[in-house]
């Protein structure tokens, strides 16, 4: 999976912004001036930036007044500190850390946004064949590919793998309760929480006033509206192969944009690269890609397809990429050839240093 940490570092500027993505993903935003406008006529744009989720969280908002533009922000991180408590494993009083500590005793109840961001990462699963899997946490932890750098045995991983079946994950809608039926079993939602709490902080940030923001968790990017002057966000996706370049540039408005990449935490042994984007059904890390980039319009989309269709690989995924309405990709294969979906092909800026 993308990690399997709650959440990850990304650094989020205002004027001319570059950050690795959790997903692996350097973006570029350029804002043009993020201070707030002294025209009385003009709108007012703040950005402002909190630790929350075990990452650093930028929120710029632009609304009618600079009084409207802070309480937008403020109501932005509110909601992912409020998803935060419910969603981290890291906090042993949330509700999944409480899921995960009932493993193989008995069901949990939970909130509905719990329950929401549980059926949706399953939904997510099946969706692309089983490649994003929110019980693999088990499988990551015997690679530790950033701390040990060392490869299992083919024994270790199969003594994990009745761990990650996700058809001994139950939810009750109606009860409203989550069961992981092994014990031993845990489940994370660190591939798609960050998204998840990208557009729901856009949607309190509109309910307090803002006309146009960018709420960024992490590398997981979530835009609506246009900046003062009708400006367009614009993004640059990190080149897989070449550190600090970028592949590809484009502009987006009321959209999300997620990478999962294989160069973010990898070791090499004997000239083969071992990264932290593991297939579930091998145990072990996907090879049909280098990266893959999701521009979709829900955050939670975005973040969570980015590695599933990483698992996947360059065909299957971007013959789901095209099934799928409202959902553009650009996909690295191995080789280092770029595919681009279709509704790409007439926004995506490739850089000459491109493949």
């Amino acid at each position: 999976m993308k990690s399997h940490r709650p959440f990850q570092q990304y650094d989020y500027g205002c004027a001319l912004v570059s950050g690795l993505v959790a997903l692996c993903l350097l973006v570029t935003l350029l804002l043009g001036a993020c201070q707030s406008m002294p025209q009385a006529s003009a709108p007012a744009t703040v950005t402002r930036t909190q630790m929350l989720m075990g990452t650093l969280v930028r929120i710029t908002a632009v609304a009618s007044s600079e009084a409207q533009a802070q309480a937008s922000a403020t109501a932005g991180f509110q909601e992912i500190r409020r998803l935060e408590d419910l969603l981290s494993t890291w906090i042993a009083t949330s509700e999944l850390s409480r899921v995960n500590a009932a493993a193989g005793r008995e069901p949990v109840a939970v909130s509905p946004d719990t329950l929401l961001i549980v059926q949706r990462s399953l939904d997510m699963a099946r969706l692309t064949d089983g490649g994003f899997n929110i019980a693999i946490g088990p499988v990551v932890e015997a690679w530790s590919v950033a701390e040990r750098q060392r490869v299992p045995s083919d024994r270790e991983l199969e003594t994990v793998r009745p761990l990650t079946d996700l058809t001994q994950v139950s939810l009750d809608e109606q009860a409203r309760t989550v069961f992981l039926a092994r014990s031993g079993m845990r489940i994370d939602v660190g591939g798609i929480g960050k998204g998840f709490a990208a557009d729901r902080a856009v949607t309190a940030m509109q309910q307090a006033g803002a006309t146009a923001g960018v709420v960024a968790l992490s590398g997981d990017i979530k835009t609506f509206g246009r900046m003062p002057g009708g400006r367009p966000f614009a993004f640059g996706i990190q080149h897989p192969r070449k550190e600090g370049a970028l592949l590809a540039r484009l502009t987006l408005q009321d959209e999300a944009i997620s990478t999962a990449g294989d160069y973010e935490r990898f070791f090499e042994r004997e000239g083969t690269r071992y990264h932290h984007i593991l297939d579930p059904a091998t145990l072990r890390p996907a090879r049909g890609c280098q990266s893959v980039t999701i521009v979709a319009t829900e955050g939670a989309m975005a973040d969570g397809l980015d590695t599933g269709i990483f698992v996947m690989g360059p065909e299957a995924g971007m013959a789901l990429i095209e099934r799928l309405p409202g959902v553009e990709g650009v996909i690295v294969d191995s080789e280092g050839r770029v595919l681009v979906s279709s509704g790409l092909k007439g926004r995506l800026q490739l850089e000459p240093a491109a493949p």
